[in-house]
């Protein structure tokens, strides 16, 4: 199971998978981070299909085409502002990753690349949501074996030694 899980520091709109994940908002019309880095890559097609989707509640995914971008999906996925862990944002997050799952299944793609999902302007804790990120993988990957490559694509070196931390803990 190993193999199939890659963890990395770069540029998420770069990578050459099937799908990316854009850590959203619930209007998925862009914003910053994530979301306005993969906007801009992508192109304004991007903006135009995701004004017809219609937004997305926090924890669920919605799929795009990725346009400009060199993957061919864009699954969109809501993650849990933090307010100190009283209002279910575990259970939202990881329902952020079993939603991308179910949605990239449907699609049959075959790799999936991930940013780090709300731990950054949603304030969600790094390590505990890193640790969510890999449990969550780590039981798709036990019962799935149509994916054959998930990527955690990490912005800055904080943010790849906490995956890197989760990895060895979860897998180890």
């Amino acid at each position: 199971m190993e193999d199939r899980i890659e963890i990395i520091e770069g540029d998420i709109t770069r990578q050459k998978v099937d799908a990316i994940v854009n850590a959203a908002n619930t209007s998925l019309l862009g914003g910053g981070g994530v979301d306005g880095a993969i906007h801009r890559a992508a192109g304004a097609e991007l903006l135009e299909e995701t004004r017809k989707i219609g937004g997305c509640p926090t924890g669920e995914a919605r799929v795009s085409k990725g346009y400009c971008l060199p993957a061919k999906w864009v699954v969109h996925t809501v993650g849990p502002v933090w307010s100190g862990g009283r209002n279910d944002e575990d259970a939202l997050l990881a329902g952020c990753y079993r939603s991308c799952f179910r949605e990239a299944v449907k699609l049959g793609i075959k790799s999936i690349a991930f940013p780090s999902i709300s731990t950054g302007a949603y304030r969600f804790p790094l390590d505990r949501a890193t640790g969510i990120a890999l449990t969550e993988t780590r039981q798709f990957l036990l019962t799935n074996k149509t994916i054959a490559k998930v990527m955690f694509v990490c912005f800055g070196e904080r943010v790849l030694n906490s995956y890197k931390k989760a990895y060895a803990r979860i897998f180890g």
